[in-house]
């Protein structure tokens, strides 16, 4: 059995890993996995980061808390495989941890996290990390069929909704502060943009 690795300078960034060698991986620091390649994740985030999140799924669990859908808030794995390959930990290629994420496939679900797409997956955009979540995981979320991304971005205080449509994500008009969020894929899901970012 392959030993764990402690220090992520033990790696080479710009070689390409597996799911079977994530779980290898003990760093200090949060890594995801995308497309095999390794991305470093923002330190601990913001103050107001986790406020957007909190009260994001405080909305979220009004809706869902009594249905048969989950919600989970990272750190949190979410293991996707692209172009439907094989299920094998060697074929995994991507491991994310989404802000917040739905899931109403139970048979999604193990003790390790999700293996395959989330029904909803929300992204707090931060300082640094916007390109991202606006081009890298936007393409993984798309091609492995996340039906509703969103991308909130707290400094803006707005909030993208990317539909999936034939296979392709389709954007509806940005929500800002003073707007009305409704869900296209959850029509329960909706709430006043400002109850989101008034702490903010």
């Amino acid at each position: 059995m392959a030993p764990i690795i402690n220090n992520i300078k033990q790696l080479d960034l710009k070689g390409s890993y597996t799911y079977a060698d994530y779980l290898l991986w003990n760093f200090k620091e949060r890594v995801e996995l995308i497309k095999g390649k390794i991305f470093k994740m923002s330190p601990a985030p913001s103050r107001s980061h986790q406020e957007i999140s909190w009260l994001l799924a405080r909305q979220l669990d009004k809706v869902f808390h009594k249905s048969t859908c989950k919600m989970y808030a990272a750190p949190f794995d979410v293991r996707l495989i692209n172009f439907k390959e094989s299920t094998n930990d060697n074929q995994i290629v991507s491991v994310v941890q989404p802000d917040l994420c739905v899931i109403c496939d139970s048979s999604k679900l193990d003790e390790k996290g999700c293996i395959g797409a989330p029904d909803l997956i929300i992204e707090i955009v931060s300082p640094g990390n916007s390109n991202r979540e606006m081009t890298i995981k936007y393409d993984l979320y798309e091609e492995n069929g996340v039906k509703e991304y969103w991308i909130v971005n707290q400094a803006e205080k707005t909030i993208l909704i990317y539909v999936l449509v034939e296979d392709k994500y389709v954007g509806i008009k940005p929500i800002t502060e003073k707007g009305k969020l409704e869900s296209p894929t959850f029509p329960a899901l909706k709430f006043s943009v400002k109850n989101v970012f008034k702490q903010v």
